[in-house]
């Protein structure tokens, strides 16, 4: 994959012409995670709580027909000590801080409660699924303190691990910060069918990254600079700092979240081992692809396998991210294992270039506050864009290079999963040619996608950089 193991700090220099007040940015530094810095180096050792890896709860569906899904979802205040001798001021959804995995199947008819508890308005917007306007929670359909928001939709995509997130203009940076996010799973007949890992919990495990800065006294220290958006020294794998999981000598999957505002992850094993990469955003990739490393981009996914047969009990592998041990694995014991890496997963029908019947271009535009796309910032009451229902359309997406501005930029679209035809020109890497729904465009670079537009209402497309979403980033498409 092309993209670069970073989202570029700027360092700001005073350009010495103090009454005119000039200001240059220059010289990149590579931050490897896109973090200000790449390790855990304010919070003491000691002060790190030895916590086994959280595993969220599944959503319990309240309704007994196998057809129909009622989930309850309540966004609230909470408190969790993630440092010794703190508590820190969290959100959650029904808990303390993150949410539980929604999982359904392809056909069903999901119907969520969404009791806003928090003393502010939010929103829950479904990240990755295929629906119509009306239930996509974006920031036009507010939940105000108190009320309740009763989306119901039909699951019509194939199976995918997507999640969700608040998506309130003004708040999505803070409330996200703070805790609100969870993870909705797709199931269908072809994963029910693959002979993979897939008991949740035990070999299906999910890991939702993110990175956060603390105060002394334990509390989230918000701290966005006018370059970069919300980044941290500390990362958080489903809510601890620097977890262990117990594992038996059994393959293993993960299903991995960039949660981060504004942080890219560069994963990889400690030891320098390869795993197998069998997802993207929107489902299944043809074929397991050996990888060594895996860069997320904020909102973006990846489903890995991790065959711990080949080690000894005893043995200790830890997830990294760059030179950041965020996770330890510790070989136990040895387990029956009937699960395989099966050599073919599904197969993708690809999007021909020649139904396209539109070509659009959005330029990606300057950092922090400074933010637009192809020159405007997002205003709720403009339609950017308006397309018929069915069409398939080419976009070509492009990140401004210049002194003022280096950094990439996570572009994303509601309501639908999309295809990368090319980087600069060029096809893409193996493991972007399955479904997508949030690809990082180079600094300087541009990358092509073709979509479906299969659902009717208004839809955002935005750059997932939190604050650079929320400082106008962001554009609106009406599907009619």
């Amino acid at each position: 994959m092309s993209k670069s193991k970073n989202i570029s700090t700027i360092c700001a220099v005073v350009a010495g012409i103090a009454a005119v007040g000039i200001i240059l940015f220059i010289n990149p530094i590579n931050k490897g995670t896109g973090m200000n810095m790449s390790n855990t180096n304010n919070i003491s050792k000691d002060a790190i709580i030895n916590s086994s890896l959280p595993i969220p709860a599944l959503l319990e569906d309240k309704n007994p027909d196998p057809k129909v899904d009622d989930f309850t979802l309540e966004p609230q205040q909470g408190e969790v000590s993630f440092i010794k001798g703190t508590e820190t001021k969290t959100t959650g959804y029904n808990g303390n801080f993150l949410g539980p995995v929604i999982r359904v199947n392809k056909g069903d008819e999901v119907n969520i409660h969404v009791n806003n508890k928090l003393s502010e308005p939010t929103t829950v917007h479904w990240h990755g699924l295929e629906l119509n306007g009306e239930n996509d929670g974006g920031p036009d359909q507010a939940i105000q303190a108190g009320a309740t928001w009763n989306p119901s939709f039909v699951i019509n995509q194939q199976a995918a691990t997507l999640w969700y997130h608040p998506h309130f203009s003004g708040t999505t940076a803070t409330q996200v910060y703070s805790g609100l996010a969870g993870l909705f799973y797709v199931d269908d007949e072809i994963s029910k069918n693959l002979n993979i890992p897939k008991e949740y919990g035990v070999n299906d495990i999910p890991l939702v990254i993110q990175d956060r800065s603390f105060n002394k006294d334990g509390s989230f220290k918000y701290d966005t600079n006018m370059m970069d958006g919300a980044t941290g020294d500390t990362i958080l794998v489903n809510g601890a700092i620097k977890p262990y999981l117990d594992v038996k000598r059994v393959k293993m999957r993960f299903r991995i979240v960039n949660g981060a505002n504004a942080s890219n992850f560069n994963l990889k094993l400690d030891n320098g081992s390869a795993f197998y990469q069998i997802a993207s955003d929107g489902g299944f990739l043809e074929s397991p692809i050996s990888q060594k490393s895996i860069l997320l981009a904020p909102g973006e996914r990846a489903e890995i396998i991790i065959d711990f047969s080949k080690y000894d009990k005893g043995t200790k592998v830890s997830l990294m991210s760059d030179k950041t041990e965020i996770l330890n694995f510790n070989v136990k014991e040895d387990g029956n294992d009937t699960t395989e890496i099966p050599g073919v997963l599904t197969k993708i029908n690809k999007i021909e270039k020649s139904q396209a019947t539109k070509v659009r271009n959005f330029d990606l535009q300057g950092m922090g506050n400074m933010v637009s796309i192809n020159g405007q910032k997002f205003d709720m009451n403009r339609i950017d864009e308006t397309v018929k229902q069915g069409d398939i359309e080419i976009w070509n997406i492009t990140s401004e290079n210049s002194m003022m501005h280096n950094m990439g930029h996570p572009f994303h679209i509601h309501g639908v999963q999309f295809q990368i035809l090319s980087r600069d020109g060029k096809e893409p890497a193996t493991e972007e040619k399955g479904w997508k729904d949030t690809v990082y465009i180079e600094p300087n670079e541009k990358v092509s996608i073709i979509v479906r537009f299969n659902n009717k209402g208004t839809f955002m497309y935005h750059c997932h950089i939190l604050e650079h979403e929320e400082a106008g980033m962001m554009g609106q498409i009406k599907v009619e």
